[in-house]
């Protein structure tokens, strides 16, 4: 039986192709006897298409008594060919091996995910032994072992900082759009990136232990555990051939003709069974394609049309993912908001942290020009960036830096401050010759069609929920901006993998939606992952059932509502074509059909599944808002607040 599999799945999609080219102008041939053969030409649509289908049946049955549709078609198959109706065996096998050739083109799926995460695997890691820096493969560090990383590198295990400070780019694990400053006593995570200063770390957790190869466990699992759907066709099938061999042998008993016995069989062929499904999906695909979404799993449509939930991470998909400065406030009674915000533009216009490149970019776009020359620039990693701006001290950082500067705050500005850090913004602190001078509150932005999109998921029937790494501060934010009244803050993969676990177990079948690495395991254990596919990691993409191209997330209550509607021009087409082929048996039980007209007859069936389907190429709901309401959360080019003197 292995070496049956094996022969036909030699050649791949382009024999299959192939076959059926060479079928399709065989059947030609045959009904317009177009070619003086000595044989009849179907035998070659017989041969080419009629023959993987006996083996796959005849596989199915022996290895797991596995009753198919393609049962059934072998059966029809061999009693026609019998009687010597070839041209009705070769017109059967040849619909079957479309409508397979159909569902193959719509089930392709990708696995290189799971590849590209292992490549983020660090491959080496610098070790301090006997006062030493020895650079050694990863995998023979051991816990306890104390390492060195420099500025750029990946963090090769998990552990704990004994000395130096720094910020690390925590995406791969949390999805967050900014780097976390650390210092001693912080814990770091392997496959995070080390992005400024040099730090010593203590081994705790390494090898298979580590987070970045959990991670990797997390998605292969999450692949294995997801369950694919059986096709229509296969669950019908059983009963479809119990009922079509019973009809076929009483008919042939009582009266006494084979033919109207085969001619049963032939016309109970289900092709447009068949067909139904993979057409009404590939026209669905079509429909999906022309408005930014690349399916990449043929059963996706099919399952996103049973989800009760869409879980979105925060960080890329409903915001833009890029920090952005909303407010700037002077505690200097001679300083206007506006000259702050140039200091502040100076100081960082050397800074390779994300942060300061935001405040200089949003100087540049706010109508301030270029930033004013600064002189004697220097990074603090962890801490901020001190310069000379205006023949003025400026320093420009967190709260460390204030405190080993011994800069005080004062309570209306730290009131100022915490009002921001209430709505999930990050703070940057300036002083100026010593004193505070003010702060730069930064955010990240949420995209302008969010809010309609969620009210659309909304009236779609579909609860959305918030599951982001970012602190509660900010989810909760942009959740009450959202009117998202479910969210979970501070969440790993493992915690959303853990949510969307749970709420299946309930039966609420869950679509998630994210753009980053950590989320390639929740994107695999959904029911539906759809990935960010501009902005997202291609690992997100590949983890993925769709993929968003252009990352207009506005379209996807399109999407739901286009998923439900294909299930309703299935289940349309199964109705129509075996309500067809009921009335062609009544017809062949009383000898009225033959089985060429048989074969005609029930294959008009398919042909309205074919068309039926088509129409879903260009389907859109009519009632629904094509276009979106106003913008009703952060406008990203909106001018920042400027104060003076911390004025609320």
């Amino acid at each position: 039986m292995e070496k049956l599999e094996k022969f036909l799945e030699w050649g791949g999609t382009k024999k299959d192709v192939a076959c059926l080219a060479l079928g399709g102008i065989a059947l030609l041939i045959s009904i317009f006897d177009l070619l003086p053969l000595p044989f009849d030409a179907a035998w070659v649509a017989i041969i080419l298409c009629g023959i993987p289908i006996i083996l796959e049946a005849v596989i199915g049955l022996v290895t797991a008594f596995d009753i198919k549709a393609d049962v059934l078609v072998s059966i029809a198959l061999i009693a026609s060919v019998i009687i010597g109706e070839d041209f009705a065996a070769g017109e059967v096998a040849f619909i079957m091996q479309l409508g397979a050739l159909l569902e193959d083109l719509t089930v392709a799926r990708a696995r290189a995910g799971i590849e590209k995460l292992v490549h983020l695997t660090p491959r080496t890691a610098r070790v301090l032994r006997d006062g030493k820096e020895q650079v050694l493969p990863a995998e023979q560090v051991q816990v306890g072992d104390l390492l060195r990383v420099l500025p750029g590198e990946t963090v090769p295990v998990d552990g704990v900082i004994t000395t130096g400070q720094t910020s690390i780019n925590q995406a791969v694990m949390t999805g967050e759009s900014l780097p976390v400053d650390k210092g001693e006593g912080d814990e770091v995570s392997s496959g995070t990136v080390n992005q400024f200063g040099s730090f010593d770390m203590r081994a705790t957790r390494v090898g298979e232990d580590s987070s970045i190869q959990r991670m990797i466990r997390l998605v292969q699992s999450a692949d294995a555990g997801k369950a694919r759907i059986v096709g229509i066709a296969d669950r019908w099938a059983t009963w479809v051939v119990v009922v079509a061999l019973t009809a076929a042998v009483l008919t042939w008993l009582i009266t006494g003709e084979v033919i109207r016995a085969v001619t049963i069989l032939v016309v109970f062929c289900p092709c447009a069974l068949v067909l139904a499904t993979p057409t009404a999906i590939m026209a669905a695909i079509g429909n999906a394609t022309r408005h930014g979404f690349l399916v990449r799993e043929g059963d996706a449509l099919e399952r996103l049309a049973a989800v009760s939930k869409i879980t979105f991470d925060k960080t890329g998909t409903l915001t833009y993912g890029m920090p952005r400065v909303v407010a700037v406030h002077s505690f200097l009674q001679d300083v206007s908001g506006q000259a702050l915000y140039a200091w502040a533009a100076a100081a960082e216009q050397r800074s390779e942290h994300p942060l300061g490149k935001a405040v200089v970019r949003c100087f540049r776009e706010k109508g301030g020009g270029e930033a004013p020359p600064s002189e004697g620039f220097r990074m603090l990693p962890g801490r901020g960036v001190q310069a000379m701006v205006d023949g003025r001290a400026i320093l420009a950082g967190n709260p460390a830096l204030l405190e080993e500067e011994h800069v005080a705050v004062g309570k209306q500005a730290a009131s100022c401050a915490d009002r921001y850090l209430e709505e999930g913004c990050t703070v940057i602190w300036l002083a100026a010759d010593g004193a505070l001078a003010g702060l730069i509150a930064l955010s990240d932005t949420l995209r302008p069609d969010a809010a309609d999109t969620i009210a659309q998921v909304r009236r779609a029937g579909v609860q959305p929920v918030l599951l982001t790494g970012d602190h509660a501060n900010a989810a909760g934010h942009i959740a009450s901006q959202l009117g998202i009244t479910e969210m979970r803050a501070a969440c790993l993969p493992e915690d959303k993998l853990d949510y969307i676990d749970a709420s299946q177990a309930q039966g609420q079948q869950v679509c998630m939606i994210g753009d980053g690495i950590n989320d390639a395991p929740a994107l695999k254990k959904a029911y539906v992952g759809i990935a960010m596919g501009g902005v997202g990691s291609d690992i997100a993409v590949d983890a993925a059932d769709i993929a968003l191209v252009n990352d207009e997330i506005s379209e996807v209550p399109h999407l739901l509502r286009l998923a439900r509607h294909m299930m309703l021009v299935i289940k349309c087409n199964l109705t129509f074509s075996m309500t067809l082929n009921f009335a062609a048996i009544v017809l062949a039980i009383t000898g009225i059909l033959n089985p060429v007209v048989g074969a005609l007859v029930h294959n008009a069936g398919s042909v309205f599944v074919i068309i039926n389907s088509a129409f879903l190429l260009t389907w859109r709901k009519r009632n629904g808002h094509d276009h979106h309401s106003a913008d009703r959360g952060c406008d990203p080019d909106r001018r920042p607040v400027l104060s003076q003197a911390g004025g609320e």
